[in-house]
């Protein structure tokens, strides 16, 4: 079983990104806040090509000297706990572990890379869900990759549910990726905030998207608001 003692920093790429939350054209055009991204470089990629994203992450409050001491210490853990657990994973578009390696350093450098000059353009801002330091409706769309469901036993209900609340407070629309516990199964939290936010009068439906790397973890939650009678304050508690 695939084990962490807690969260590691371990970024992915902006083709991930868009193959995860089933990104159109139209989606990048959007103001985005991405939110636990890490060491990801979908923001690094997006402002390359003229996308307004933003980024919140605990981690941000360190340099990038510091991030990237951290990455080298995550990284021969994470790539063991994959090697010993190779089954959990679909070895299609990545066929190897080596090449795993290989591209999601290729991510976090170009994260590093950009990280200065994305700090200072407020592009990477350090807060993190279940509080987020933005105005209501502050983005069209907030995403979520490999943070919430993930880390369903060291988070728990409570914190699943307060989170996507804030997501649904600062954004018309919520995306969370991938809905699998580091175990490779299904989240036993899905059920319970797909009823939240339901019950409250949100469009919440599960999608398939054009992404599989964890065996099984081809879907995503999405989350939207149905009119403007129904906003973040109706959700559930």
């Amino acid at each position: 079983m695939f084990t962490l003692d807690g969260i590691e920093p371990w970024g992915r790429s902006f083709d991930e990104y868009r193959f995860m939350f089933a990104l159109s054209d139209m989606d990048l055009g959007l103001r985005i806040l991405g939110c636990a991204d890490g060491p990801a470089s979908f923001n690094a990629v997006a402002a390359r090509r003229g996308a307004n994203v933003v980024s919140c992450d605990p981690l941000y409050r360190f340099s990038a000297g510091e991030i990237e001491n951290r990455i080298a210490a995550t990284y021969d853990k994470i790539m063991e706990q994959t090697r010993t657990n190779a089954n959990q994973f679909v070895w299609n578009s990545i066929s190897s572990v080596i090449e795993l390696g290989e591209l999601r350093m290729a991510a976090m450098r170009d994260f590093l890379s950009d990280y200065v000059a994305g700090k200072a353009q407020g592009r990477y801002l350090e807060a993190q869900l279940p509080e987020l330091p933005f105005p209501e409706s502050s983005f069209a769309l907030a995403i979520c990759s490999h943070f919430l469901f993930l880390y369903s036993e060291q988070l728990g209900e409570k914190f699943h549910l307060a989170a996507v609340r804030e997501m649904c407070r600062v954004a018309s629309e919520c995306r969370i990726f991938p809905l699998l516990a580091l175990n490779g199964m299904r989240s036993e939290l899905v059920e319970p905030v797909l009823n939240a936010v339901r019950d409250s009068g949100f469009e919440a439906s599960l999608e398939e998207v054009p992404y599989e790397f964890q065996r099984g973890g081809n879907q995503m939650i999405r989350i939207r608001r149905p009119n403007v009678q129904v906003g973040w304050r109706d959700l559930v508690e």
